[in-house]
């Protein structure tokens, strides 16, 4: 096990000391472990876990990814999901830069320094954080959210693995974020090269009335996660973007 290094959050009055830190608290097989924290200055470090395979970006972005390593990604990720929401936590974050790597394929969640806790008390909140291409309609719009912003998100991640980049990604980030807030939600830019499985599952992630989207507990019974395979069916596109 190595220890990364330090990762420095320029500190706001958004994103809360406690919020960061009780990550500390939470430990999945499938979430980067944080080891400890510090506040220097205005500024919040966070000792964390090293995942030597960096993150999912270089692969979207120098590869082309079969379903079966779509799913697989998919199905980690969703694990690590339904086990934050379960415990009230808003990642807030959910984009391919947030996914890192072990080198033999397994994949964890990273970059909580937008998360949120929820409660009772705290049902909802309504900070505008994340980035923009990724933000759910709701979040843009300033209205009270809670965890269904990450299945949003992470709808527009599974564009990112299919089309190896977001929905108007080529547009500045503020008229991304009117289109994605008054339009109808994005699709994949050519259908046909998705099987209907695949187009299914995207459809119930990137609904617009946040009700009406499947939760992460939810999306891990449906059928396109059974296309997963073991963390080695990654470890070939690592040494892919790498020779790139």
């Amino acid at each position: 096990m190595h220890i990364g290094g330090k990762i420095r959050i320029p500190m706001s009055k958004d994103i809360k000391y406690f919020e960061v830190v009780i990550m500390r608290d939470y430990h999945h097989d499938n979430v980067v472990d944080m080891y400890n924290s510090y506040l220097v200055g205005d500024e919040l470090w966070v000792v964390m876990e090293f995942l030597e395979g960096g993150a999912l970006t270089d692969i979207v972005t120098h590869t082309r990814m079969n379903e079966e390593q779509i799913a697989t990604v998919c199905l980690s990720v969703l694990r690590a999901l339904s086990y934050l929401h379960n415990q009230g936590v808003i990642h807030r974050d959910i984009k391919s830069d947030s996914i890192l790597l072990t080198s033999d394929g397994r994949i964890k969640l990273s970059d909580f320094g937008f998360c949120a806790q929820v409660s009772k008390e705290v049902p909802k909140r309504k900070s505008l954080v994340g980035t923009p291409y990724w933000m759910a309609p709701e979040v843009i719009s300033r209205l009270p959210y809670g965890t269904e912003v990450d299945i949003w998100s992470l709808g527009i991640m599974v564009i990112e693995m299919i089309d190896g980049e977001p929905p108007y990604f080529n547009e500045p980030p503020l008229q991304a974020m009117r289109r994605i807030r008054d339009s109808l939600p994005p699709r994949v830019k050519d259908l046909h090269k998705v099987s209907s499985v695949l187009r299914g599952f995207l459809d119930l992630m990137l609904v617009r009335e946040p009700s009406q989207r499947a939760t992460a507990q939810e999306l891990l019974g449906h059928p396109f996660l059974k296309l997963a395979g073991p963390p080695s069916c990654i470890v070939p596109l690592m040494r892919q973007y790498r020779h790139h």
